[in-house]
Formats: structure tokens, sequence, C-alpha cells
């Protein structure tokens, strides 16, 4: 027998935005705990990590994410007891392909060329077992070259997937065409039919079959990836492109570059049903679907009451939201933010986004829980000319050496051991200690202790917003 090398391709890139207010571009929707206990990329790492057997040899994951997210992936990852092969960080966002072709050259390097396992971060399994066997099969028919595409049996007319038609052959199923998200009719016609599949954007291949069929399609994209590959940078587990290089490769979908083009192509492009109780919760409907319900259908996350409601999704993560007379609508809560949707149109809220965007609002893109790699900082209070942080820094974890123009600082410890740099003086302070950080002083904190430490800052100043900083030294490599 001979043995499969697996690589499992994680694309942790996206925002979420039809997730809002819960999801932010700071901290997207792949790194919230949605179902279960465990974010959903760690559900995938984890379900990704259960497809060795006696003739499949799996190596660590190789994750393709941004810069921002890059301490939150290996924090996340950490977690799940598994080593990353490589965190590829994207300089900005060009779709799919260029992605996977990161991917599939990080995977070529000495030589090899193993299976590539290909997945979003953003998606729910139920059925772990059926996931397994299923993506195992997938991976022994890549290995002969085919690339195989997992479906989905739809249970219903959705409108807000793609759809795979099918062929049967000697094979099994081929796929005859790829289609866009249909309107309702149509979706109404697909399930009637029985040989139309949800696509689910999982797909395994060989790297070099990838590459292979890029520049057979997209020549362009493949040279421009390849030269943004030659000019990378690799610093421990992140691995760079050339940022340049990046930006000039042209941004598509892997479906549009390649996998539309593959039928009556002489490419092997294979189908296989997947039932595990897959979703890919991209909006709060889906979310509803897959949540615990009542008698009346509703689901409730965090501490609701409901009355005289029904078929409603609650969602609150910092204070009770009680809702009467409700039907079909979900309610998101969040401390700074508060979301009220027709569940039906909850696809909409990247509208929201959008205008926030647009009048350049923060609430797009950081919660008032701001997550760092040091820990994290919560903005609990703010008026003019002062703002209170409630901040913690992860044992052994250094904040950067630094100072700022407008703002003067008091902090006082909860918990735990400060290690602080005031200016001169290098002071230690515990629970309930305290110091000032003059305008103008390099400052320093870090925790040198075993347990988390959590201090209170009180900011004031004429000016406090977070780009009055300037930077000495600082362990995670910003300036």
């Amino acid at each position: 027998m001979s043995l499969i090398q697996v690589l499992p391709v994680i694309m942790a890139g996206g925002s979420g935005t039809r997730l809002w207010p819960l999801s932010r571009a700071g901290f997207p929707k792949q790194f919230l705990v949605l179902s279960g206990n465990t974010s959903l990329f760690q559900q995938a790492a984890e379900r990704l990590g259960a497809l060795a057997a006696a003739d499949i040899a799996l190596a660590g994951p190789a994750i393709i994410g941004n810069e921002e997210h890059r301490f939150l992936v290996l924090d996340q990852l950490r977690e799940t007891g598994q080593e990353t092969s490589g965190v590829l960080l994207e300089p900005m966002g060009r779709n799919t392909a260029p992605a996977l072709t990161l991917a599939a050259l990080h995977a070529l390097e000495n030589g090899a060329d193993p299976v590539l396992v290909v997945t979003p971060s953003d998606q729910t399994v139920t059925d772990g077992p059926a996931f397994t066997a299923a993506l195992q099969q997938a991976i022994r028919q890549a290995a002969e070259g085919a690339i195989v595409i997992l479906g989905i049996t739809p249970d219903r007319a959705e409108t807000g997937f793609g759809y795979i038609r099918t062929e049967a052959d000697a094979n099994g199923l081929g796929v005859a065409q790829f289609v866009e998200k249909p309107d309702a009719a149509t979706a109404e016609r697909y399930v009637a039919e029985g040989s139309y599949f949800w696509n689910s954007g999982m797909f395994v291949l060989r790297a070099s079959v990838w590459i292979k069929a890029l520049e057979r399609f997209r020549p362009d994209i493949a040279a421009a990836a390849r030269t943004a590959w030659v000019a990378r940078s690799v610093d421990a587990k992140f691995i760079r492109p050339g940022k340049a290089e990046f930006a000039a490769v042209p941004s598509e979908s892997v479906d549009y570059a390649v996998m539309e083009r593959c039928p009556g192509s002489g490419i092997p492009l294979r189908m296989l049903a997947l039932d595990a109780g897959w979703n890919d919760l991209g909006a709060w409907d889906a979310v509803w679907q897959v949540a615990d319900k009542d008698a009346d259908g509703n689901a409730a996350i965090g501490d609701a009451i409901f009355s005289d409601s029904h078929n409603t999704l609650v969602h609150a993560t910092s204070r009770l939201v009680s809702v009467v007379g409700l039907s079909d609508v979900v309610v998101v809560e969040t401390p700074d933010a508060i979301l009220v949707s027709d569940r039906a149109r909850s696809q909409e809220v990247k509208k929201i986004v959008a205008h926030l965007d647009a009048e350049k609002r923060g609430e797009q893109t950081l919660h008032r829980k701001v997550h760092r790699p040091w820990g994290w900082y919560d903005s609990v209070d703010s008026g003019e000319r002062f703002q209170v942080k409630r901040i913690m820094v992860k044992p052994g974890a250094t904040l950067s050496l630094q100072m700022h123009h407008h703002r003067a600082e008091h902090w006082i410890v909860v918990s735990g051991t400060a290690e602080i740099t005031n200016g001169d003086k290098v002071l230690l302070l515990s629970e309930n200690q305290s110091t000032y950080i003059p305008l103008g002083q390099t400052h320093r904190l870090a925790n040198p202790g075993k347990v988390p430490l959590e201090i209170i800052e009180v900011q004031s100043g004429s000016y406090l917003g977070e780009d009055d900083i300037v930077r000495f030294e600082d362990t995670y490599g910003r300036s």
C-alpha cells in the first residue's frame, strides 16, 4: 500500500460581513464561537486533523490568512494541539485562486507533490465520522490525478449557495456545470431535478494538478503568483509573498479561474456527495438553522427571554435581551452595536457594513473588546479628554516599548503581576498597586508571571486615538 501525502489547506482570510455585528473585519466570523465550544476555524482544523489513515500521511495544516489575523491563527490553532506547516499571509485580498496558488507552491517545495484538502474556515459539520470517510475517499481519488469537489445534497431551495450540476458515469458523479446563486424559482427546480448539489467550497487535488490547470486556463494568475512567491520572506511560521508582486496578481475565485472551465476539457473533475450535517453559517438565518431551539422555534445564545415569539434568534453577548411578539426575526447584541433583522433577509446585513464603511465608522472593523497578540483591551468608558480601558496581558507577553504625544496614563493592577518600564525605572507591581505614565514618557507593560495580568488603564489628554503611539521596540513586528 503506497502512502498518500496530504496537506490540509484552510482558507482563513474572509471578513464575514453578513454576520455583523458579531463578526468584524478585525475579528471575523471564522474565529468566533458560533456553534459548539470552539471557533469555526478550530473546528475546521480539528476535522482535517482526523483524516489520517493507514494509507494517508497527514501534515500540519497550511493556513491562508492576512497579516492582521496572524496571531489569532496561531493562538487558536495552538489550542487545538496542532502545529501548522506554515501561515501564508496575503498582503491584500486577491480572492481564492491566488490564495490556493500560494498554498500549492508552498506544498511543491523540496520536490513534494501532496494531495491538498482545501476547505473554508467558516463551516460547521455535525457528523464528524461521515465527513472523515467522504474526505478520505476524495483523497484517494485525487491521488490518482482527479479534482474532487464535495457537494451537499440540498434539503431546501436555497438561494444563497452556488450549485453543481452532476452527471452519472462509470466512475460515479462527474461535474457537468457550475451554476451561480439562483433565484427562488430556479432553486426549486434544481431541488426537484435531483442532479444539483450545493457547492460546499471544499475540494481535493494534488498541488501539481492545480498549478497545471491554472497555467492552462489562467496563465496570467499562475505567472504573477509565482513571481510573488519567489519574492517571499519567511519569519518563523509566517510566510509573506512579495507585497508589490502580489498586488499585481489578478483577483479571481477558484471556481471562475479553473473549476468552471474543467467540464469538457479532459481534466477529470469528480463530485462526492457529503452528507455530514454541513452548513456554511453564511448569514444569521444559517446560525438559527443549526442552533438548539425551544418548542416555538426560538434559539437563544446568551441571556435571552422570549414571550409570544416564534422562530426567532437572539444572540446576546453582554446583557439580557428580551423579545415580545416577534416572529422570524434576528436580534444580535454586542456592547457597541445591535442588529435587528428579518431572518429571511439576513443576507442583506452586508449592506449595513457597506454603509458603515462608507461613513468611515469603526463598528465594522473592531469590537469594543480588541484582541492583540499580547492579549486584549476593552474600552469600557470614554468621554471628553478621558478613556478607561480594561487590559489583559497573557503570561510571558510584553507590549511594545512606546510613548504618546497627547495623553498620560494611570495604570492600576487588578490581578497578576505587572513589570512596568516607566522612563528609566522598572517597577514590579502586584494587585491594588498603581503607577502614573506622564505624557511623552517612554513606557512598557509586561507580564512576567504564569497567570494572566489584568489592569485598569485611565487615559487623559487632548487626543486619545490609537494612532497616537510611537513604538521603539516591538516583539510582534509592528511599527
